[in-house]
């Protein structure tokens, strides 16, 4: 299904101010239309491939370090049922999207201004989501560790990566492991007019995260599980 198409004015709108918004805050390095569109927008909602009840169930899902919105925003915008948090550390970039929020009336859309790190730590957010995301953050070991404590017991962690992605899994296998996380899916597709390939992982959380997990704000990034 067309879900841009579907929702036309909302995706033009938001590409309006994201180039709009570019030129004072760094958003994005790509500005040209229909590279927006398919590079970010398009590549954004391929994360229906792994998960493809989407559109029929009421998920919580939190995109973790989201930046310009990607891949949290426009799956709201495409799947009002969706229950989304964008989460990001720079103030600045959640400016831009409270604007997009506030202006496409998105009522599915929750905020937070926090590292991963001490999100995964509050009770308010830990292990309370049905799906966790990130795109273009930081390396599988260290998204593990960010991203696995948000999701409940059952929820899945869903990262999109670069197409060759198979020596990343295995060096984040430790991290997996330790977080309560165990990888049973890899998808891989093509970006349409060949703008790139590009993988999904599916990571299911088995167990709950042993208490000490996520280490301190910035302890993952400089030495990952």
């Amino acid at each position: 299904m067309d879900y841009i198409g579907l929702n036309a004015e909302k995706f033009e709108m938001y590409y309006k101010l994201l180039i709009e918004t570019n030129q004072n805050v760094n958003l994005t390095a790509i500005v040209e239309k229909n590279e927006v569109y398919i590079k970010h927008f398009r590549d954004s909602l391929e994360f229906i491939r792994a998960v493809p009840d989407i559109a029929e169930k009421n998920y919580s899902l939190i995109d973790v370090g989201t930046g310009a919105g990607f891949p949290g925003l426009p799956l709201a915008i495409a799947f009002p049922n969706l229950k989304v948090t964008l989460t990001d550390a720079l103030n600045k970039r959640l400016e831009f999207l409270r604007c997009i929020v506030g202006e496409l009336k998105l009522n599915n859309v929750e905020i937070v201004h926090a590292r991963a790190e001490d999100l995964g730590r509050d009770p308010v957010f830990r292990e309370k989501y049905d799906l966790a995301t990130a795109r273009a953050v930081a390396n599988l070991s260290t998204l593990v560790e960010y991203c696995g404590p948000l999701i409940h017991k059952s929820g899945r962690f869903i990262p999109l990566k670069s197409f060759e992605v198979e020596n990343e899994i295995s060096e984040a296998g430790h991290a997996a492991s330790e977080i309560g996380l165990k990888i049973n899916g890899l998808l891989k597709y093509e970006l349409p007019e060949n703008m790139g390939s590009r993988s999904l992982l599916i990571y299911e959380k088995i167990r709950s995260t042993p208490h000490k997990y996520p280490r301190k704000a910035g302890t993952p990034s400089k030495n990952p599980l």
